[in-house]
């Protein structure tokens, strides 16, 4: 009886434990999601999202919109289209961000191509070579599960960015939550723990 009071105990505490994280991941998103990106910056980043064949999943449509409205309203403002070819991609997320963005009214020639990235972290990585050596105001577009995930990396590497959340739809909130969750505990562990940069 003892022996299951204590395993009770144990695992109450694991419980107790595991709901304060996770409530403590959630303040960190929320603090991000309401972000206002600066006007007139020089560029954006659009982070790629799932692709089915050609079609932007509704999380990418969400950014693409995101994007298209704030370039519409910043004439000045180049973008950079990020996302790889994954599983059950035709085309890669970022050739279907730009045909996206193009079906808005986008001009092509503001419209770069970073189409190699599998992960946020490529998606920084890769997109910051695509810009010039000298400090430019920059936004990222990302949907408001992954704005504080976003940034954070970005910060890691080096670049200063604003947050520019787009609306998660709501079939993807579970799903996006669930899996963010524990992308940013991985996140924590390599950074912290492992010495990730």
């Amino acid at each position: 009886m003892q022996k299951n009071n204590k395993l009770l105990r144990i695992l109450s505490f694991f419980v107790i434990v595991g709901f304060l994280y996770i409530g403590l991941l959630q303040f960190k998103i929320s603090q991000f999601s309401h972000l206002k990106a600066s006007r007139n910056a020089d560029y954006l980043i659009v982070l790629g999202a799932r692709v089915n064949g050609v079609e932007p999943s509704l999380v990418l449509a969400s950014r693409i919109n995101a994007a298209a409205k704030y370039l519409k309203e910043n004439k000045k403002t180049v973008v950079i289209a990020s996302g790889g070819m994954g599983p059950g991609e035709d085309i890669s997320e970022a050739d279907a961000i730009k045909r996206e963005l193009v079906k808005q009214g986008i001009n092509e020639s503001r419209i770069l191509l970073e189409d190699r990235s599998t992960n946020t972290y490529e998606n920084i990585k890769f997109s910051k070579r695509l810009l010039p050596l000298q400090e430019k105001s920059i936004v990222v577009v990302t949907s408001t599960f992954h704005l504080y995930r976003a940034i954070s990396l970005a910060h890691f590497q080096g670049l200063s960015v604003d947050g520019l959340p787009a609306k998660t739809p709501w079939l993807a909130v579970f799903k996006s939550y669930s899996r963010e969750y524990l992308a940013i505990t991985k996140f924590y562990l390599e950074r912290y723990l492992l010495g990730f940069s």
